[in-house]
């Protein structure tokens, strides 16, 4: 698997999870445990969305939607601080709270770009055992639900969701597909854009504003 193959499957998986695209039946969702639902439930949400051929072509409209849909099911404050690493620790609550923002607009330009490039996938959810799968994690509760993507013609692929208890909800915090981890990939690239500045996530934090201040106004201006 290539390195660019890697990359266009975590970031069609993390639009998958966040937008719904897969489809779920209804008799399916019905025997899904409470973690599983939490990623099935944004499909409906895309379904009414994708009525409005308008839609994927406004990033206005995209965004706002992602905002209402992503909140509850990621753990923005778990993610940008594995994504951070060790720097996260050095930054100041300023510099997290500007960082997590950034970081989401990016996600959600990236989504908008890959919006309506994937169609006809289905979502298979493997059985899952909350007695025997449920872990200990600091003061809360774990879990991995792990799924199969299905396309007519290809071959099933892994994605597992690494989840914990937030307040009372299932929220994510890492995607695998096919053992490569989301968190593991941005760290990567954040990281390495850190140390060239000097340890400096402001730096970096500009880098992003500045990256998703232009895709905005390209979008707009294409619109």
């Amino acid at each position: 698997m290539t390195h660019q193959y890697i990359k266009q499957l975590l970031l069609f998986i993390t639009l998958t999870l966040t937008l719904g695209v897969f489809s779920v039946s209804k008799a399916v969702a019905a025997d899904l445990v409470a973690p599983q639902l939490a990623i099935e439930r944004a499909s409906t949400k895309l379904r009414e969305n994708l009525e409005d051929e308008n839609f994927t072509k406004d990033f206005a409209k995209i965004n706002m939607f992602v905002e209402e849909v992503i909140n509850p099911h990621m753990d923005f404050n778990k993610i940008a601080s594995l994504v951070v690493g060790k720097f996260w620790r050095r930054a100041t609550e300023e510099e997290k709270t500007k960082f997590k923002q950034e970081f989401k607009t990016l996600l959600v330009r990236t989504y908008s770009r890959a919006f309506v490039d994937f169609d006809d996938w289905t979502i298979r959810f493997l059985p899952l055992n909350m007695e025997k799968s449920v872990r200990k994690v600091k003061n809360t509760q774990a879990v991995t639900v792990k799924t199969e993507i299905l396309q007519p013609g290809k071959r099933p692929f892994a994605i597992n969701y690494r989840m914990w208890l937030v307040d009372g909800k299932w929220k994510v915090y890492d995607i695998m597909i096919e053992g490569i981890s989301l968190v593991k990939n941005y760290r990567t690239s954040i990281g390495t854009r850190i140390k060239k500045a000097g340890s400096n996530l402001t730096t970096v934090t500009e880098y992003l504003s500045k990256k998703n201040s232009t895709a905005l106004t390209d979008k707009e201006g294409n619109s």
